[in-house]
This record gives structure tokens, sequence and C-alpha cells, in this order.
């Protein structure tokens, strides 16, 4: 999976002077850490409907029923139709994506409470989507899409990162070529990873999967399956879905290591789960007895290496 990722972004976030008064919003996990795993497609949908920077800053407005883009000053003229327009066509054509960093509380970028306005008043509510983000939501309802502000705490950036190397790795089989047997071998390689995501889902999957047969077409399963990964996958891994993981695993162990080698690891998931251990420390000591005592299924469990370490990911949690 040394491929790189092709993954949106608000241009701003990369240091793109795009911004309504000449700015940028640059954000280094983006711009440094993740960058050397990823092929950014950087869009600025404000500049890509012919507005320039500096420019008068937008706002969402409540219109009757209506949402509408607007300029914040100058008679508060309506551009809606443009970037509803631009938004539409664009993102039909983002399905190669394997994921979305999104400018928070954009007009047209922001995932979720943007600010709307009411023109008679000066009522306002934090309660909106950009317009370009809603289109992404609707078009690619399975997209992994974050918020640069969500991506400072490390839970949701690691739970965006799993997200993505997900998504791209469920993208190459159906580019090579969707076989059953390859999305069984896919779901067999995550079941750790989504156990430590949500029990609840994990369990209602398997029932899904057992039924791929029954699907009229291989296509449509794979279309439903990726929708309920990716939705299974929003859950962020919590420290006790984790020690039920590591507990689940150390007893493949059980006939290998000695009593005393049994009682540190017990020990290490232990202060794992009291948070005085970072999950890289029973992580690390599990996957050194994987080496000395070889398990097939064990070996291919992307629980283990969801992406690549260098990112540091779990290092804190």
């Amino acid at each position: 999976m040394s491929e790189k990722i092709p993954v949106g972004i608000s241009a701003c976030l990369l240091g793109d002077s795009v911004r309504f008064d000449g700015g940028h919003k640059r954000l280094a996990f983006a711009a440094e850490a993740l960058a050397p795993y990823v092929r950014y497609e950087p869009v600025c949908p404000e500049m890509a409907i012919g507005l320039p920077t500096p420019r008068p800053a937008l706002r969402l407005v409540k219109k009757q029923d209506e949402i509408s883009l607007c300029f914040s000053k100058s008679g508060g003229e309506e551009i809606t139709g443009q970037m509803r327009d631009f938004a539409r066509q664009k993102v039909a054509g983002l399905h190669h994506l394997c994921g979305y960093i999104l400018c928070a509380k954009s007009p047209s970028c922001g995932m979720e409470r943007v600010r709307i306005y009411e023109p008679d008043s000066n009522n306002n509510r934090k309660e909106g989507v950009g317009i370009f983000a809603q289109a992404l939501q609707q078009e690619m309802p399975w997209l992994p899409m974050e918020e640069d502000g969500r991506l400072h705490d490390d839970t949701l950036r690691e739970n965006f990162v799993g997200r993505v190397y997900a998504l791209h790795e469920f993208n190459q089989l159906w580019r090579e070529g969707l076989t059953a047997h390859k999305l069984m071998s896919f779901h067999t390689r995550y079941k750790l990873l989504l156990l430590a995501h949500s029990q609840p889902e994990y369990r209602e999957l398997g029932p899904f999967v057992a039924a791929m047969n029954d699907y009229p077409s291989l296509e449509a399963y794979a279309v439903e399956y990726r929708q309920r990964l990716m939705q299974l996958m929003k859950h962020p891994a919590t420290r006790r879905n984790h020690t039920n993981v590591l507990m689940h695993v150390q007893g493949y162990f059980r006939k290998q290591l000695t009593s005393a080698q049994r009682q540190e690891l017990a020990s290490l998931i232990d202060r794992y789960r009291q948070g005085l251990q970072p999950l890289l420390a029973p992580i690390t000591l599990i996957k050194h007895y994987m080496k000395e005592y070889p398990h097939e299924w064990l070996s291919q469990q992307r629980y283990f290496e969801p992406y690549p370490e260098a990112l540091r990911l779990r290092y804190g949690r």
C-alpha cells in the first residue's frame, strides 16, 4: 500500500492564499505529517467560481425556507446557484478520493456548525453546512471527511487517517476487479480493527457478510458493504474496545508463552486499560510474540498496522 492516496482538501489548508482576506489557514498536520503519504487535490470553491482574493466575505443566509450563499456586504448579492452548480459538477468527478479535509466554519466548505444568518435581524445560529461540503456529503456519504479544527484532536485525527487507509484498500479491490473471495478476505483482515471501533455494528456486519451471495449482484453488495464499513469506522476506537481486542489476541499465545510472559502481557494490557500506558506498548509486545510464534490469521490483521507507523498516531493514545 505504498501508492499515494488521493485526498481532497480545501486549498487554504495547504497554505494557498485563497481566502476572502487574501490569507490562508495552513494546517501543519496536512501540509507536513500526512503529505508524504497522500496525493492532495486542493480546491477552493469560491475561487473556482471566479471570485477574486481578497474579496467580500460570504455567509449563509436563511431566506424563507431556503439557505442562500450571499456576500455579507455590498447589498448581500446571492451566488447560491453558481456555487451549487460548481459543487454538483465537481463532486461528480471525485469518486476516486479516499478522504477530504475541509475548512471549518466556511460557508462553502464547513462540515457543520456554520453560521446561518437571518437577513432581517442580527440573529445567527451555528446550524449550517457549507454548500460545497453538503454536495460532497450527499454525493459520497461513505467518504471520510474531517475539518481542520477537529484534526487537532488526537482521537479524531487517528480515526480519520484509519478510515482513509481502509477506503483506499477497499477501492484498490474495486479497481483490480471485485470477487467474492477478495471481499471476504478484506473483511477478514479488518475484523479486529472493526471490533475496536464498534462491537454492536461489528456483530451486525457479520451476518451481512455471510449473506453476500443473496445480493442481486456483487457490485450492489460492495456498495452497501462500503457504506456500512465506513459508517462503522466513524465511531472512534475506544480504550475499552481496544482492551477487549488485546485480551482476545492474548488468547492466541496461551500455549506458547510461559506463565511469567502471560502475566507480563496481561499486566501491560491492564495498565493500558487504566490509561497508564499508550496503546503502542501492548501492541509492540504482541507484535514481538507474533514474530516469535507466527499465526497466519493474526499476521494479516490490519489492526496491528492500519496506517504507516511513522505517522505516530498511536503514540499518545
